[in-house]
């Protein structure tokens, strides 16, 4: 086996474990099954991982990474805010769509946190990180469209994760995209209306969508 650096080795087995829980189930999970999906020793697994909470902590920020990675790019300054909003929730959707069984398993995960003694710390962490990452989402549009909110970051960040939690939730279970699209159009109107100012980018400066 391949010597590599722990941090990549770490990130090799995390992939793994999404894979192993999105189709097995969390609790059906050992980290037997996801040192072989990864290919390596039990032993690699111990030497990265020294506990379940390390391993289900870097998994949730894995996945969080996964989506944030496709809507920073998407949320690049448009011709309107309106578009810019539009634009990121559409990149967070089609990830939705195209990989379904691993935002079913971020539920999973809180689920099995909240009942497990001595994990509820990362249900919390979780849900911490999705309204860390709206917030981040905002600032980087906020500046780069030169606008202030009506209302403050942290408010509007766990409002869109609130509403992007259920949203996927409800699509997941009902599959209507059609619906999940219309709502989506609402709340990115919705959003674009909480500002004071908006700088209107010019022909010159506009990116096509």
């Amino acid at each position: 086996m391949a010597r590599m650096p722990l941090a990549q080795r770490r990130r090799q087995l995390t992939e793994a474990a999404i894979r192993a829980m999105a189709r097995d189930g969390v609790p059906r999970t050992t980290t037997r099954s996801i040192a072989a999906e990864a290919g390596v020793s039990l032993s690699v697994f111990h030497y990265c991982f020294d506990s379940k909470q390390a391993l289900l902590e870097s998994v949730i920020e894995t996945i969080t990474e996964h989506y944030l990675t496709v809507v920073k790019e998407a949320i690049r300054p448009r011709t309107t805010l309106l578009e810019t909003v539009r634009a990121g929730f559409q990149a967070y959707w089609d990830h939705v769509c195209a990989h379904p069984a691993e935002h079913m398993l971020t539920y999973e995960l809180t689920q099995y946190a909240l009942r497990e003694p001595g994990f509820e710390h990362l249900a919390r962490r979780q849900h911490e990180l999705y309204c860390a990452t709206y917030a981040e989402l905002i600032e980087q549009v906020r500046l780069g469209m030169e606008f202030e909110l009506r209302v403050p970051v942290p408010v509007l960040a766990r409002y869109l994760a609130a509403m992007t939690d259920g949203l996927t939730l409800n699509f997941l279970v009902l599959g209507d995209g059609t619906g999940a699209a219309a709502i989506l159009d609402m709340v990115a109107d919705h959003v674009a209306g909480l500002v004071h100012g908006e700088r209107i980018l010019p022909l010159s400066g506009r990116i096509p969508t």
